[in-house]
C-alpha cells in the first residue's frame, strides 16, 4: 500500500511539474497562458523589481538548497528517499506557479527588433531552448530526473542502482545543456521589456552559481572521472575543439 501511494504521488508531482515547465514557456514567451511575464497591469517601479527579484530568489533557493546532498540525507529522515525525488520537483514547481501568481510586470522597453527575419530568428532560438532542455532530461534519465524512476522502483521491490557517471551526445561537449536551453529561451525574444530582462538577468546570475554547487558536488561524488570531463567538455557554450571522450565508456 505505501509503495501505491508514492506512485499515485509520484505522478501527481509529475504532472503538476508538467504543467510548471508548460506554463513557464508560455510565460517567457508570452504565449497563451492567462499571466505572462509582460500582462497584467504594471505597478510601482521599485516595488516590481523588489517582488519580482523575492519571487526569482525563492525558486533559485528551494530548487539549489534541496539539490545539495547534505540537504537530502537530513530530508530524507522525514521522508522516504523514493519519493525524496518527486518531493524535490513538486516544491520547485509550487515555487514557479508562486512566481506566475505574484509577478509583476515592468513593460517598459529595452530592445524590439523591426525585423521580421531577425525577429523569426529570437523565436526559433527561443523554441530550441526548450527543445534542448527537453532533449536532455531524456538523455540523461529523464523519469529519474522527475522522481518517477524512484517511486516505481519501490512499488515492484526494486532496489534503484548506484549513480553513474554518463555524458551522452550533447553532454560531450557540454557539460550543462539543461541549463544553457533555459538561457537560450529567456534571452532569445524580439521584444524585451525591463521585466523579461530582470527576469533573464536573475535566472542567469542563479544559474552560473548554481553551476559551482552542482559542479562541488560531481567533483565529491566521481572525482577525477568529472575533473577530467570539466577539462574537455565547456560549461555552457559549445566550443570547437572542446569535446569529452572517455575510452572507457563506449555510450559516449
Amino acid at each position: 500500500m505505501a509503495g501505491l501511494v508514492a506512485v499515485l504521488y509520484g505522478i501527481v508531482a509529475y504532472g503538476v511539474t508538467l504543467v510548471a515547465l508548460l506554463y513557464l514557456i508560455g510565460f517567457t514567451g508570452n504565449l497563451i497562458v492567462p499571466k505572462s511575464i509582460d500582462s497584467g497591469t504594471a505597478g510601482p517601479l521599485l516595488q516590481s523589481v523588489i517582488l519580482d527579484t523575492l519571487l526569482i530568489a525563492l525558486f533559485a533557493i528551494q530548487h539549489s538548497v534541496m539539490a545539495r546532498p547534505g540537504f537530502k540525507r537530513w530530508w530524507t529522515r522525514m521522508v522516504p528517499p523514493s519519493v525524496e525525488r518527486s518531493t524535490y520537483v513538486l516544491f520547485a514547481s509550487f515555487a514557479l506557479l508562486l512566481l506566475y501568481w505574484q509577478w509583476q510586470p515592468i513593460p517598459a522597453p529595452v530592445w524590439t527588433v523591426q525585423s521580421p527575419a531577425a525577429a523569426a530568428v529570437l523565436e526559433g532560438i527561443f523554441w530550441l531552448g526548450w527543445v534542448v532542455l527537453v532533449a536532455s532530461t531524456f538523455l540523461l534519465n529523464h523519469f529519474e530526473l522527475f522522481g518517477l524512476s524512484q517511486v516505481f522502483a519501490r512499488l515492484f521491490g526494486k532496489q534503484m542502482s548506484d549513480a553513474k557517471f554518463r555524458a551522452p551526445l550533447l553532454y560531450r561537449r557540454v557539460r550543462h545543456p539543461i541549463y544553457l536551453g533555459v538561457l537560450l529561451a529567456v534571452w532569445a525574444t524580439p521584444a524585451m521589456t525591463v521585466g523579461h530582462l530582470l527576469f533573464a538577468v536573475v535566472i542567469t546570475g542563479y544559474i552560473l552559481i548554481g553551476i559551482q554547487l552542482e559542479e562541488h558536488d560531481l567533483v565529491q561524488q566521481f572525482g577525477d572521472q568529472y575533473r577530467r570531463y570539466r577539462q574537455h567538455a565547456a560549461m555552457l557554450i559549445p566550443l570547437p575543439g572542446r569535446r569529452f571522450a572517455d575510452p572507457k565508456d563506449t555510450d559516449r
